[in-house]
């Protein structure tokens, strides 16, 4: 990997890192599945109060069902493939332009020192994880 394209993967890992960043991988849509299901038995069975208990009641399947699907940000990037590395370096280039940097470390003070550019690589990243990976993100509770 290209050592500008290196730092930028770094810059994105403290970033997601800093902020507790997680998504939720492949199971968010059977949680919400189970949650539906629920929902809509309980209306058959119990007409609006049914949908309500049925909700409620899948709502809680559903979570139990996919508690511990959530995995730190830094992780699934660092298992990105190449192609889809070079789409969230571009994305990310987007943002910083022709900012001028050494090493990421100097990357990583730069953007993390300046709020509005932080908030922009923050919100090109998210982008590309809901984008790309099809994920839900969730920030640490």
């Amino acid at each position: 990997m290209a050592p500008r394209m290196e730092d930028v993967m770094c810059l994105c890992c403290e970033i997601s890192a800093h902020d507790e960043i997680k998504v939720a991988v492949k199971m968010s849509t059977k949680g919400a599945m189970v949650a539906g299901g629920c929902a809509l038995v309980g209306g058959l069975l119990g007409g609006p109060p049914g949908i309500a208990v049925g909700g409620a009641v899948g709502g809680l399947l559903g979570a139990w069902l996919t508690s511990g699907q959530f995995r730190p940000v830094p992780q699934i990037l660092k298992e990105l493939p190449s192609n889809q590395k070079q789409m969230l370096y571009n994305s990310v280039m987007k943002v910083l332009g022709d900012l001028d940097w050494k090493d990421a470390a100097q990357l990583i003070a730069i953007v993390m020192g300046n709020t509005t550019l932080q908030q922009q690589v923050t919100k090109a990243l998210f982008g590309f994880i809901r984008k790309e990976l099809r994920v839900e993100v969730r920030y640490q509770d």
